[in-house]
């Protein structure tokens, strides 16, 4: 398929703040020399620094021009529903997968109000636990809820790859959307255990209750983040009355 010429700006530029060609805290070129840089209108310069600016790459600064943002910050979708390898492989780092359990456990109350069953339901449920690596450092830990009737069968295999990936295609399932709620919280022993938090006192927490396109939820995720490697980055347009 062919590239739209300000996605293709886009990519350059964003390449080039990955791999510190241009550098945080620098400016890109003004719009009219990024114009005659590439060789195409103000409106498509204006749209390759719309979507970098959506991306989290720039910011831009009234009569200053557009800022490069510190990239040593991952930037997590929490509006979006992606996999960590999807996401992983768009930050263009190194990364890693390390499965700290796998186990299948009865369905107790707490698991059952977060699925919003009812107390009487029966069941059970895969206990995910696994630590991800960005740089060689433990920035994540992720504690996943599987219901075991959508998911019959799971693997550290499967679990150290994509989890929707294996959902999707071979299980069948139509992922939909999900709930997320983002706070910040103490950190537990496990968190000191399992990541690189050095000194930090405060982890990052996103909860995601995550549903099939019928609109049954399959999944309940926590992802406990390292502060200073976490920062959200949305889209949002104001409504017109």
């Amino acid at each position: 398929m062919v590239k739209n010429k300000f996605q293709m700006i886009y990519e350059q530029i964003a390449k080039e703040i990955q791999n510190g060609t241009i550098k945080a805290g620098e400016f890109l070129p003004s719009e009219h020399e990024l114009r005659q840089q590439y060789h195409t209108s103000r409106e498509t310069v204006r749209k390759a620094l719309k979507l970098l600016s959506e991306q989290g790459y720039i910011q831009k600064m009234q009569g200053k021009g557009s800022i490069v943002l510190d990239m040593s910050k991952f930037n997590f979708p929490i509006s979006g529903l992606v996999s960590y390898k999807e996401v992983s492989e768009k930050l263009g780092h190194r990364s890693k997968t390390t499965v700290i359990s796998l186990r299948e456990i009865e369905l107790d109350s707490s698991l059952k109000a977060e699925f919003y069953l009812d107390e009487s339901a029966n069941g059970t449920v895969w206990e995910l636990v696994r630590v991800r690596d960005i740089d060689e450092e433990a920035i994540i830990l992720d504690k996943d809820y599987l219901l075991t009737s959508m998911v019959p069968d799971l693997t550290e295999e499967i679990s150290e790859n994509s989890l929707y990936e294996y959902i999707e295609s071979e299980l069948g399932l139509a992922i939909s959307f999900a709930k997320k709620e983002i706070t910040v919280e103490i950190p537990t022993k496990e968190d000191r255990t399992l990541l690189d938090l050095e000194d930090y006192s405060l982890v990052v927490v996103v909860k995601s209750h995550v549903y099939l396109e019928d609109t049954t939820q399959f999944q309940l995720t926590e992802s406990r983040h390292r502060p200073d490697k976490f920062r959200f980055v949305d889209f949002a347009r104001r409504r017109q009355r």
